[in-house]
C-alpha cells in the first residue's frame, strides 16, 4: 500500500470537493490518501513522506492562485524526480491552472505524471455524478501507476 498526498487550494469549496473525490479513487485501489490544504505546509520536509503527489487549485483570472505558486516553490525543494504525480483544478470560464501545475510537475520536477494529463472541471459539474466519477477515475489513474 502506497501513500498519496492530494494537496489543494480552494476558495469556494469546489476544488476541495475535487480533492476528496480524487482521494476516494486512490483509496479504491487500496492505497492511502491524505487530503490537505496547501496552507498546512510550511517546510518542504513536511511533504517528504509520500509516494505520489496530486496538486490542485482553481483558476482565477486565467492563472493559478498565488498560494499555489508559493506552494510549488516550496515543493521544488524536494527531490520529486520519478515520483508519481497529477494535477487538477476547477474553473468557471477558462481553466488554465491545472495544466500549469501539471507542466511544472512534469518539466520542472521531472515527475512521472498520469497519462490522463491535467484534470480541469467546470465548477457546476463537480458535484454531479459525472464530475464525481471523473475525479475518482483520475485518482484511480494515479493509484494504478503505483506498485502494490
Amino acid at each position: 500500500m502506497k501513500k498519496v498526498l492530494v494537496a489543494y487550494a480552494s476558495r469556494t469549496g469546489k476544488t476541495q470537493k475535487m480533492a476528496e473525490f480524487i482521494a476516494e479513487g486512490v483509496r479504491m485501489l487500496g492505497h492511502t490518501a491524505d487530503v490537505k490544504k496547501i496552507s498546512e505546509f510550511k517546510k518542504p520536509e513536511e511533504l517528504n513522506q509520500y509516494d505520489a503527489y496530486v496538486f490542485g487549485c482553481p483558476t482565477y483570472h486565467r492563472d493559478m492562485t498565488a498560494g499555489m505558486k508559493t506552494f510549488l516553490f516550496l515543493a521544488e525543494n524536494l527531490n520529486l524526480t520519478g515520483k508519481m504525480g497529477g494535477a487538477f483544478g476547477s474553473y468557471t470560464h477558462s481553466g488554465e491552472s491545472a495544466p500549469m501545475i501539471y507542466d511544472t510537475m512534469e518539466f520542472v520536477y521531472k515527475m512521472d505524471m498520469t497519462d490522463l494529463g491535467a484534470l480541469s472541471l467546470k465548477e457546476a459539474a463537480i458535484e454531479t455524478s459525472d464530475g464525481m466519477k471523473a475525479c475518482q477515475d483520475y485518482g484511480k489513474a494515479v493509484g494504478s501507476k503505483l506498485p502494490s
